[in-house]
């Protein structure tokens, strides 16, 4: 059974009753929702806003027609009430609608350059971790959220052009280009290697 199947039966369930149904859906996307809002709120109130992402959810799941995936209406849920959360606190959300990739996110597929514990290997992959920082962080914003739903909060571009409120062939083309303008500048570091 796919992911997105159990998803909607546990959704039917909670739609009609089923706390324990929800509780599940919490529990699989918790950690999710908390890495997404700490990224615009910052730690220290990124789990009250992903607690009040979810009462919201439940609250509106009456409401959940299906026409997206679970985890993409949640995801809007999370970054509205994040926006919300700055605004009573008297912060304003970025002029940006991306989030900023988290360390432990964007350096997850570079694992092989830790297998040589050497300070050279170690200075390396930090250079190496920076520079893909400094490629995404100067990317259009387009650019910049369309990479992040795909690589770091991992959605279909089904889903991305859901999110993005945009035709599918537009997604890929804005992964294609966010990834050729990383790959402009990590490739001749990984080379070098």
């Amino acid at each position: 059974m796919s992911e997105a199947s159990v998803d909607e039966q546990l959704v039917a369930r909670a739609q009609a009753g089923d706390v324990r149904a929800f509780e599940l859906l919490f529990r699989k996307y918790q950690h999710k929702i908390v890495q997404l809002v700490s990224r615009l709120v910052g730690d220290a109130d990124a789990p009250d806003v992903a607690q009040e992402t979810f009462i919201k959810a439940y609250r509106a799941l009456g409401g959940f027609q299906g026409n997206s995936a679970f985890y993409t209406w949640l995801y809007r849920i999370g970054i509205n009430t994040a926006k919300n959360h700055l605004v009573s606190m008297g912060r304003r959300p970025s002029g940006r609608d991306n989030i900023d990739v988290a360390d432990a996110e964007l350096y997850g597929h570079t694992e092989h350059l830790s297998d040589v514990d050497t300070p050279e290997a170690n200075l390396l992959s930090d250079e190496i971790k920076q520079k893909v920082m400094d490629v995404i962080a100067a990317l259009p914003a387009d650019l910049r959220r369309a990479i992040t739903l795909r690589e770091f909060e991992g959605l279909s571009y089904e889903e991305i052009a859901e999110v993005m409120q945009c035709p599918i062939g537009t997604v890929r083309s804005r992964i294609f280009r966010a990834r050729e303008a990383i790959d402009a500048v990590v490739g001749p570091l990984m080379r070098n290697d």
